[in-house]
């Protein structure tokens, strides 16, 4: 899929990377991402995305902008109140760039509709912050074969993730990746909101962009992934460290249980 002499212009930096280059930058105009939610990470990720030149994205959510949403959600604006993220979002999106294509499902994705709303992405986001709606993802990624980028936010703490069970639980088991229901395998018993505990608006934007960072280098195929690696932040203590995110082989999605 070539590129045009005002794309070659517009993603001159990209370009000008040795671990994206031309190619690169070709696979990512190629590609198609799925973002479920458009909040506080799924906003600041499709931005990023949408100026990279990801060529198709696919915006999943049901929810209206409210007032206490503006704190962190600065893709939206007060004068917005009341109306479909996903509409505003691809208008946002289309005018910072118009050579993409954008899709809206103004739906909340389950375990029923899953799998067609993510059939077609090459890649997923997932900017949820239901577990219910994160094991749905996680299922019809594994299902579907789609790697799967995870992120999540609580009050100055945020983390990030890429799952890869689907494209290789046709390997050996011994080298499957894990899946998100390896790090959460059930719905935690003191499972907390944003809404109840509060969150520091600046750090949405940071996990996001990391999303989308990790989307871009998978797309793109440069440097090393998060597939089977947890990366944690601390804004408080403005520090960050990595930690190996083993298989579960009990698993219910991946594992032998499944």
């Amino acid at each position: 899929m070539s590129l045009t002499p005002e794309q070659r212009e517009r993603y001159a930096r990209h370009i000008l990377l040795k671990e994206i280059g031309g190619p690169g930058q070709q696979r990512l105009k190629a590609a198609s991402v799925a973002i479920v939610g458009m909040g506080g990470l799924g906003a600041p990720a499709a931005l990023y995305l949408a100026a990279a030149g990801v060529g198709r994205l696919v915006l999943i959510d049901d929810d209206e902008v409210a007032l206490s949403n503006l704190q962190r959600q600065i893709l939206y604006r007060s004068d917005e109140l009341g109306t479909a993220k996903v509409m505003l979002a691809s208008a946002a999106l289309t005018a910072l760039n118009p050579h993409i294509e954008i899709e809206t499902r103004a739906e909340r994705l389950t375990e029923t509709n899953a799998r067609d709303l993510l059939a077609g992405a090459d890649l997923v986001l997932d900017g949820t912050d239901s577990f219910a709606t994160r094991f749905a993802i996680n299922q019809a990624c594994h299902d579907l074969g789609l790697t799967l980028i995870s992120g999540a936010v609580g009050r100055w703490d945020g983390q990030v993730a890429t799952f890869k069970s689907g494209s290789t639980k046709h390997l050996p088991a011994e080298q499957r990746l894990p899946c998100y229901r390896c790090l959460v395998p059930e719905i935690p018993p003191n499972a907390e909101t944003c809404a109840e505990v509060g969150i520091v608006g600046a750090l949405t934007g940071v996990i996001g962009s990391l999303m989308a960072l990790e989307a871009i280098k998978e797309i793109a195929g440069a440097g090393e992934g998060l597939a089977g690696r947890l990366l944690l932040y601390d804004g408080l203590a403005a520090t960050s460290r990595i930690v190996r995110l083993p298989r579960d082989p009990a698993c219910t999605t991946c594992g032998k249980s499944a």
